[in-house]
């Protein structure tokens, strides 16, 4: 398949989404939800595709209407996975409508440009955290101070930005992402939770500023128009940044995000939840690029 953001593509916007619980979703996660969602249902067998494999066995999944729709959605706009994976984690995905001329990883520590990390990129991220607060070392040494075996499993290191905890979220201290946030908050970072995971992220390692690295890139290269908008979609606290930047955004309704009752004025939220809101936010997306595509066309009319 060709790279879908060639000059003479046309496509009129650039959709920045998360993977992990807003495209994709595990046989845990599809079933996300609160207990007053009468919309969440979960999808027979027949009607997902899995599109992630890790240690032989299948891990993440789109439904079938999720993945037609995702595929045609790439022919009118340049989509960028934007997540907060390592480049490692990020490579076992099949996302239909790959290959990505652009794909966002470790929370936009790394821009991917046809698949390779982004030298310039990296060294203008780095020069960043020297200069912006704590180093991560220090981080991680408090860290380790605040932590014990009863209910972490799991304590690492990601490509060198960033750190998470894999915990056990019934036997974890009260209070304890709150205080530790507050610690990190002084120092130039910040600790959100998603789920069982505890991430301990650094200020200058964000979503939105690589998707607006992206974007200039797209408008000087002649991929976008310069009035190109950015739509955007994510569930987490880490997504929270890269949503209000949009100019149109939208998440489902579960995760960190709505936990939270996060709003923004240009924030959607889905009826849905679970791996049936991936679909929906998919057809808000298309419904959206589709508006632009047609006052596109009626301007040069004009």
């Amino acid at each position: 398949m060709s790279r879908q953001d060639t000059k003479s593509s046309g496509r009129t916007a650039l959709i920045a989404t998360d993977l992990d619980r807003t495209m994709i979703y595990s046989r845990t996660a599809m079933e996300l939800g609160t207990a007053e969602s009468d919309v969440t249902s979960t999808p027979d067998a027949e009607d997902v595709l899995c599109v992630e494999v890790y240690d032989g066995k299948p891990l993440s999944y789109v439904t079938s209407a999720a993945e037609a729709m995702l595929r045609k959605l790439t022919a009118s706009a340049v989509v960028v996975p934007t997540t907060t994976r390592t480049i490692v984690q990020f490579q076992r995905i099949e996302l239909p409508g790959a290959p990505w001329r652009y794909a966002i990883t470790t929370n936009g520590g790394n821009i991917l440009v046809d698949g390779v990390p982004d030298e310039q990129w990296r060294t203008g991220v780095e020069t960043a955290l020297a200069t912006g607060g704590a180093s991560l070392e220090e981080v991680g040494t408090e860290l380790g101070r605040r932590i014990d075996d009863s209910w972490v499993r799991t304590f690492r290191v990601a490509d060198e930005l960033f750190s998470y905890l894999v915990v056990d979220p019934e036997a974890m201290p009260s209070g304890f992402v709150e205080e530790w946030d507050e610690w990190c908050a002084a120092r130039g970072w910040g600790a959100s939770q998603q789920g069982r995971k505890i991430y301990t992220m650094p200020n200058a390692v964000c979503k939105s500023l690589a998707v607006a690295e992206v974007r200039s890139r797209l408008i000087d290269d002649g991929v976008l128009p310069s009035d190109a908008p950015v739509l955007a979609a994510g569930d987490g606290a880490l997504d929270a940044n890269m949503l209000s930047a949009a100019d149109a955004a939208i998440r489902p309704r579960h995760g960190e995000l709505e936990l939270a009752n996060w709003q923004h004025p240009t924030l959607s939220i889905t009826e849905s939840s679970g791996i049936a809101a991936g679909e929906e936010i998919l057809r808000w997306m298309s419904a959206r690029v589709a508006h632009g595509a047609a006052a596109t066309s009626v301007t040069s009319l004009l």
